[in-house]
């Protein structure tokens, strides 16, 4: 694993960029072909608690002009599975997923505060294995409680409106143009969400808040150009999922949620 890792980190961060697109559209499709509404509802739990362990990481990429954090591209993915979601089971399932993904990374945040408390062991031979682990989650996890704040905040508002957003699009369109309900719900909500979590994060609930020109530049309008690009990047996966699990609005698919009335 650690040869793995070192090879990967030779790499340009852009590479690992599009590995990760790659990576999370395919799990996206797979989780839509195999197990329905429910397997696309996991993926949401698993991706919004990832992200925001990945935006604790930041990277110096080529394109910006200041180190970014990471966690955009598996936040962005969210938002290929609620279009999904709402496209073959309505509203109701996309919904409820959205909750889901919260009261998940509700959950792994209280037992994450709750793991903490606990006093770690100190071996009495420093040099054993394992004697630098307490520290290294107690750096990794303690700033987790501010970003739930920040992240939810900025997750519930931007998934609520897109949810909404491409059902208009769909009634609208009579359920034509894909391309168009996918992009336009994804692109006013991730700047939606990018306003929030970046003001929040980066500014007031953070200890040394980054000046207004990064706060814009690098943190919103910065990553939301990424986000743009992998929501034109996610349509055709968007119509290839939808034809790997079925095709169909029914909620006659496994794991669906039926429409509510």
């Amino acid at each position: 694993m650690s040869y793995l890792i070192d090879v990967m980190q030779g790499l340009p961060p852009e590479a690992l960029w599009g590995l990760m697109l790659i990576v999370c559209f395919v799990a996206v499709g797979l989780a839509a072909r195999l197990f329905g509404a429910i397997g696309l509802t996991v993926y949401i739990v698993v991706a919004v608690i990832g992200a925001n362990l990945q935006v604790l990481k930041v990277v110096d990429f080529s394109v910006y002009a200041d180190p970014v954090p990471l966690g955009t591209i598996l936040f962005a993915s969210t938002y290929l599975c609620t279009d999904l979601l709402t496209e073959l089971y309505g509203k109701a399932a996309a919904r409820r997923a959205v909750l889901l993904g919260f009261a998940g990374f509700l959950l792994w945040t209280v037992i994450v505060i709750l793991t903490l408390g606990f006093a770690p062991y100190v071996p009495p031979n420093p040099d054993d294995f394992g004697t630098g682990v307490p520290a290294a989650m107690d750096l990794l996890f303690t700033p987790v409680p501010a970003l739930f704040a920040a992240g939810m905040i900025a997750y519930l508002t931007s998934q609520y409106h897109d949810v909404w957003l491409y059902g208009l699009l769909q009634r609208l369109t009579g359920g034509r143009h894909l391309w168009l309900r996918n992009n336009a719900s994804t692109a006013i909500s991730a700047l939606i969400d990018n306003t929030i979590f970046s003001v929040l994060a980066w500014v007031v609930f953070a200890p040394d808040p980054v000046g207004l020109e990064p706060l814009i530049f690098t943190y919103i309008l910065g990553t939301y150009l990424l986000r743009l690009l992998v929501a034109a990047l996610d349509t055709p996966f968007l119509y290839l999922a939808r034809w790997m699990a079925g095709g169909r609005r029914d909620g006659s698919l496994a794991g669906a949620v039926p429409e509510a009335s």
